[in-house]
């Protein structure tokens, strides 16, 4: 007598869990190597657990931020690199942290996918991992979500949430004064912004991304899936310094967007774009999509990652510091009364 189960199971509908708890283990390694002072417990609990206290905060003050990959991901995903994307994942949280005078403490990850590929789930784990050791913070969590009908192919997405901390009173900007001297962080290419566009305009050249890149640095997607510049322990030893009022991360917007972002009221800048040379994948798209420099500078970072504003009499200290943390950095004008950015110079 039939009970009228039909025997169906959930891999059947799509999601294998067997190899859910594959890519656990295969990520314990990584995950374990980000540890830090304050880190309670292991991956696999319902929640991760962190100690300030054991951290070194006395008075503390917690940070927030979140972010993604954007469609930098379609490249990963149609060339199958996709180790350095998880790099990119962290680095677009953490380096928002600091801007606000945060030391990154943990970051979780959430990872979703139509069908989990061990192989690859474990190379962006380990991505993030890379990354969160990098910035100095501890990945305590995350999720995997496999989700059939959602995404198709070999299709993912990825989000991540950090956490930060710093002593009360020490919130940045703070002191953002006329005068102030602005140091410009070189970035490592594209990063993680306006990707549409570049697609675009590699669609517009009709070349794949298995062609050599015309700007150099391997193949086409190899060169533009380089990983956002992790600026945190360098621009974090600049503000212990001191003479540190502010800080930008040129993201989407770029220097014209993200630098008012610093600013009180009444306050603006003045960019020399004859500071710095305009990087070769910069002037290939700006040449290849015929791009106006307004247009460069409001969706790209166009060669600069991490903008600090500094009190005038630091600005050589400081300078000096962050040169002798492997940084390549630029004296890109200052801050003047007005508001938004002015440039001077032409980059193009």
């Amino acid at each position: 007598m039939s009970d009228g189960k039909t025997g169906l199971t959930y891999a059947q509908a799509g999601v294998d869990i067997d190899a859910g708890n594959a890519l656990v283990e295969a990520i314990k390694p990584a995950v374990k190597a980000t540890d830090r002072p304050g880190v309670m417990g292991s991956i696999g609990g319902f929640g991760g657990l962190f100690d300030l206290k054991a951290a070194g905060f006395t008075d503390p003050v917690l940070v927030a931020a979140t972010d993604g990959v954007g469609t930098k991901l379609r490249i990963a995903i149609d060339t199958g690199v996709v180790n350095g994307v998880g790099v990119d994942l962290v680095a677009m949280c953490v380096n928002d942290l600091v801007c606000q005078g945060a030391e990154p403490l943990f970051f979780l990850d959430y990872f979703a996918t139509g069908k989990l590929d061990v192989a690859a789930g474990t190379a962006i784990v380990e991505g993030i991992a890379a990354g969160c050791k990098a910035a100095g913070a501890a990945l305590i969590g995350g999720e995997t979500a496999e989700m059939p009908g959602m995404y198709e192919g070999k299709d993912f997405d990825l989000a991540g949430f950090a956490v930060g901390a710093m002593e009360r009173g020490a919130a940045l900007p703070d002191g953002v004064a006329e005068g102030d001297l602005l140091l410009g962080l070189a970035s490592d290419g594209v990063h993680s912004n306006g990707y549409s566009l570049v697609r675009k305009v590699v669609e517009m050249a009709g070349l794949g991304w298995d062609a050599e890149a015309p700007f150099g640095g391997g193949t086409l997607g190899e060169a533009l899936l380089a990983p956002t510049r992790i600026y945190v322990r360098q621009v974090l030893a600049a503000i212990r310094a001191g003479g540190v009022h502010g800080l930008a991360h040129i993201t989407g917007g770029g220097l014209t967007e993200n630098l008012p972002r610093v600013f009180p009221d009444g306050l603006g800048a003045e960019v020399d774009l004859a500071a710095w040379e305009l990087p070769p994948v910069f002037r290939w798209l700006a040449e290849t999509g015929g791009l106006a420099e307004p247009e460069l500078l409001k969706t790209f970072n166009a060669g600069i990652g991490m903008v600090l504003v500094v009190a005038p009499d630091a600005a050589s200290d400081l300078k000096s510091l962050l040169e002798e943390t492997g940084e390549t950095v630029f004296d890109l004008g200052r801050v003047v009364a007005g508001e938004g950015v002015s440039y001077s110079g032409k980059l193009l």
